[in-house]
């Protein structure tokens, strides 16, 4: 290569030769440790999660000695929400600053990792890896939906709910599905749950008396012929074929307590079809209800009912029923079969005694299942007033909604209810006491009769402030955690129903009203001690 200037600077290398500086060989670089991590301030250790992270976060990490924010190292950081800008802490020369260069999306997890190695100006000894979650942004102060008088609007989220009880039934059974997508997977305590709501759907229009008549003639016709264990359903069944569908590995026999659903539901739609026309309903229910053997699951006379039983299983399950619980209404039918009744000893042992309120920190299914048709206003025996504790258990769900102890996102005065229901991590039974930031609509929205005041608020907000993310073809999803902007896809038969069946009860009472007027539910009622009137 030719030289352009014969003259060299004082102290000048020669052409093609090396800085003697650059000759020395550079010694190893010092070893370090990531000794802290902050996003946004907040402290994250290695292999945590940090949740509720701004857009545009700030990450810290310091490490064990002073560091140097050279671009080129940025090579030993892989972060999954794309590239990031470095600088080191002016404050702090062990403390480099990253950001990400582009907004991060809302609601997203997002890893970052250093790898061990030479960068920095250090020799990283190990790398060090964390998560964050960021926070949830959401439009909730702008309607989704035209306002509508509050009348109209719980007529409508009726409507909409009643649709997965007579659209989305099986076509062959007439039974409700499990959940959305269950294929041929029915239930039979959902389906008592879907039951009742027929007489909800011909008194409010939605479909015609007849039709309502047709649907059960199709329902009674398919249970007549079912697989059941001693007169009990399974919990699930096939609804094509009638054979049971195994809930677990030894629960592939009767279950007590879905049975029980499914009677009060029956004995709810025998007292609405009273006319002559509809005698073949009646006498269809009544062979059901007769059939099932309540005391057969005393385990050969003990003074307790038991859950499941199986032929070839046996009582393997051995689940006692005891409550406090969702089963009060086992213990009510038990006692008021006409055929195989329990003593009033069963209830008083098995069911046990309480001083009211009880368990409130528990999901809400507690006040709502057995509540259906069991008319809990002016109910009572020796341990207290049933309605007295369901009205508490509603009201600690809310207090504890709104107070937030656990700081999660939206819960307040009108996003609260925690019951059983999906959650981001599967299926749980959220409550108080375990609260994973989920709420489920069918917990607020089935206390109506207990908070009309709150539950109506939380309906509004469900509706035109979520409704864009949680409203669809079947009424509201089955649940969502603002934590983490998740919305279940799914609708669940025993969610929905007590939504339809518990609005009712609040606006009219028609199905307390009709579940009270069996006599023998009141025999059993008077068996047992209770009064209701």
């Amino acid at each position: 290569m030719a030289v352009c200037c014969s003259t060299l600077p004082p102290g000048g290398t020669p052409p093609g030769e090396t800085p003697a500086d650059d000759k020395t060989p550079s010694g190893p670089l010092p070893k370090a440790l990531v000794v802290g991590a902050k996003i946004d301030g907040k402290s994250v250790r290695d292999k945590e999660i940090a949740d509720k992270v701004s857009l545009t976060p700030s990450i810290a990490l310091e490490f064990s000695r002073d560091i140097k924010a050279d671009e080129a190292s940025l090579s030993s950081v892989d972060f999954s929400g794309g590239s990031l800008s470095v600088a080191v802490d002016p404050s702090n020369s062990t403390v480099l600053v990253f950001r990400p260069v582009d907004q991060l999306s809302s609601g997203t997890r997002y890893r970052f990792t250093i790898s061990a190695g030479e960068c920095f100006g250090v020799n990283l000894q190990k790398e060090f890896t964390f998560w964050l979650t960021t926070a949830v942004e959401f439009d909730d102060k702008t309607d989704k939906f035209p306002q509508i008088p509050d009348e109209d609007l719980l007529t409508l989220v009726q409507e909409q709910t009643f649709k997965y009880f007579w659209d989305y039934v099986h076509p062959v059974s007439g039974l409700s599905r499990e959940r959305y997508g269950s294929g041929d997977t029915v239930t039979s305590g959902g389906s008592g749950f879907g039951i009742m709501a027929i007489p909800v759907g011909i008194e409010r229009g939605f479909i015609t008396r007849d039709e309502g008549a047709e649907r059960m003639r199709k329902i009674i016709g398919f249970l007549s012929s079912a697989q059941t264990f001693h007169g009990a359903y399974p919990h699930w069944l096939n609804g094509s074929t009638g054979k049971v569908i195994p809930f677990s590995e030894k629960d592939n026999g009767g279950d007590l307590v879905e049975t029980a659903f499914l009677m009060e539901g029956l004995l709810t739609a025998q007292a609405y079809f009273d006319r002559d026309s509809e005698a073949d309903i009646r006498s269809g229910i009544d062979a059901i209800w007769r059939g099932v053997e309540w005391d057969w699951y005393t385990q050969g006379g003990q003074k307790v009912l038991y859950w499941h039983w199986s032929p070839d299983k046996g009582w393997a399950m051995n689940m006692q029923i005891r409550g406090w619980n969702e089963a009060l209404i086992v213990y009510v039918l038990a006692a008021s079969s006409p055929t195989h009744s329990i003593s009033a000893d069963v209830f008083r042992q098995g069911w046990g005694t309480f001083t009211f309120p009880v368990a409130k920190s528990q999901p809400l299914f507690f006040a709502h299942y057995s509540f259906l048709g069991l008319d809990p206003r002016n109910l009572s025996d020796s341990n207290g007033s049933y309605w007295a504790q369901n009205v508490a258990q509603a009201r600690y769900n809310y207090d504890y909604c709104v107070r937030n102890p656990q700081g999660h996102a939206g819960y307040s005065q009108n996003c609260w209810g925690l019951t059983a229901s999906d959650y981001p991590g599967g299926y749980t039974a959220s409550s108080p006491s375990n609260d994973k930031g989920t709420i489920a609509p069918t917990a607020a929205l089935a206390s109506m009769p207990y908070t009309p005041d709150e539950s109506m608020a939380a309906l509004r907000y469900f509706y035109y402030k979520l409704g864009d993310r949680l409203w669809g073809s079947y009424g509201f999803k089955d649940a969502f955690c603002l934590d983490s902007g998740w919305f279940a896809t799914s609708y669940i038969a025993i969610d929905q129903g007590p939504i339809i069946a518990m609005i009712e009860n609040h606006r009219t009472a028609l199905l307390w009203k009709l579940f009270m007027k069996n006599q023998d539910v009141r025999a059993g009622l008077d068996k047992l001690g209770f009064t209701y009137e």
